[in-house]
């Protein structure tokens, strides 16, 4: 079922999207919470006018995130983890341990654009993460976890 977003979502999409979930999702949650409306035409039309006004403020959050990636591109990431037996980690490492990392680095970001691609990491390694600032902009990155 095809709904468009009336407010950013984490996991799911950013406000004025049009995402596809599940119908149960839709009826019991999205649409009562007023979190989404269903995209049919009218709706469709409304939210293309909302988009044509919005264009100016579009176009600042796009070059607002494009500057994030650029902040990203280059940067060494590596995050340091107590270690128990062998390579697994005590605890696990996460899009807050990661944002925390970023935002210390200088790459203003919040937690919900951070996604650790796969589940928590609990063993040291190379890993692959995604900032999404925008619902147009994404950069895939990679990181590592070491020992302390």
């Amino acid at each position: 079922m095809k709904v468009i977003l009336q407010e950013d979502i984490e996991n799911l999409g950013f406000e004025y999207e049009v995402v596809n979930v599940k119908p149960g999702y839709a009826r019991n949650f999205l649409i009562p919470q007023k979190k989404a409306k269903l995209a049919i035409p009218a709706n469709m039309e409304e939210l293309n006018q909302i988009l044509d006004e919005r264009k100016e403020i579009e176009e600042a959050a796009i070059a607002k995130a494009n500057a994030i990636v650029e902040s990203m591109q280059g940067l060494e990431i590596t995050i340091l983890a107590k270690v128990g037996e062998g390579d697994k980690l005590f605890g696990s490492i996460n899009n807050i341990d990661l944002t925390k990392y970023l935002n210390k680095n200088g790459v203003e970001v919040e937690r919900k654009h951070v996604q650790i691609l796969g589940k928590n990491i609990k063993r040291l390694g190379h890993y692959h993460g995604l900032v999404k600032p925008h619902r147009d902009v994404e950069y895939e990155f990679t990181f590592d976890v070491v020992p302390e």
